[in-house]
């Protein structure tokens, strides 16, 4: 039996997870599993919880043009912010994926999930808040879905040039990342639509902007299209330093998980986040 088929099973028995308001169709949030935020195989040791050694900046700071202030988050993007559960399962989730044991910094996490409709946008947005505001080092949040893109709508932000205007040499790094200054937090949005996501992912133009974002943020977020049935993941995965598969209870099913499990680099999977248990 799979350790992901176990995991959904063991959540189905203990009956142990929280519902968090679900939003629509990729706006649920994270569920937990025994108080913890459901992710296999673990990441950490219990020692990973205790408050972390203050560690020195690993990036030089570079401003950024473009900087908004009052924007108005999406209402599900508070739970990151706000003292209750849900904030304390995104905490839980972002102290798993910093402190993993992978052998190198996590420094860039790709966030995906078997399909449209599990909550990879929502976990993205939230975990990006909560390192943000934890940690209080210089967070990305890039927006890689150019089918579906949802970072926009959920922080807030006005219609700009994005990661696909980049890629296409219609803006700069500098004109399409928005600096959100009271939440401490960079976001750079889908941008434009393409018709064609996978070519501009496998161009040396989406290497380059990654190394620059690289050298400006701490930890990267880049919440990516769906493992399957679409090749993009496959060419994200070489430019990363983690993945983190998105699933929900009752709604994805478990051939669908095993699909893209087998899509994704093994040795880059960092486990499975398990959405609105019960």
């Amino acid at each position: 039996m799979s350790r992901i088929q176990n995991i959904l099973e063991k959540a189905e028995r203990e009956g142990a997870v929280r519902r968090v308001r679900p939003q629509v169709e990729d706006m649920t949030a994270v569920g937990t599993v025994d108080g913890r935020a459901a992710m296999t195989p673990p990441l950490a040791s219990p020692s990973a919880f205790e408050a972390p050694e203050p560690a020195a900046p690993i990036a030089t700071p570079v401003p950024l043009v473009r900087v908004v202030t009052g924007t108005r988050l999406s209402p599900p993007l508070l739970a990151a912010l706000s003292p209750s559960t849900a904030a304390e399962q995104y905490r839980a989730l972002r102290t798993r994926i910093v402190h993993s044991e992978t052998g190198g910094p996590v420094n860039v996490v790709l966030i995906t999930s078997p399909g449209r409709g599990d909550g990879k946008s929502l976990t993205a947005a939230n975990l990006g808040l909560a390192m943000a505001q934890e940690y209080q080092q210089r967070i990305c949040v890039v927006d890689a879905d150019f089918r579906s893109p949802q970072q926009r709508r959920l922080f807030g932000l006005p219609e700009t040039p994005g990661l696909a205007d980049v890629l296409l040499s219609r803006a700069t790094i500098e004109e399409a990342v928005i600096e959100l200054e009271e939440h401490h937090i960079s976001v750079l949005p889908a941008g434009s639509q393409s018709a064609h996501p996978a070519e501009l992912f496998g161009t040396t133009t989406m290497r380059r902007t990654l190394e620059t974002l690289r050298s400006r943020f701490d930890r990267i977020v880049i919440d990516s299209p769906a493992a399957t049935p679409l090749a993009d993941v496959g060419i994200l995965a070489p430019l990363v330093d983690s993945i983190v598969l998105i699933v929900r209870a009752g709604y994805t099913s478990k051939p669908a998980i095993h699909d893209a499990i087998a899509a994704i680099d093994a040795a880059k999977l960092l486990g499975v986040v398990l959405n609105e248990a019960a």
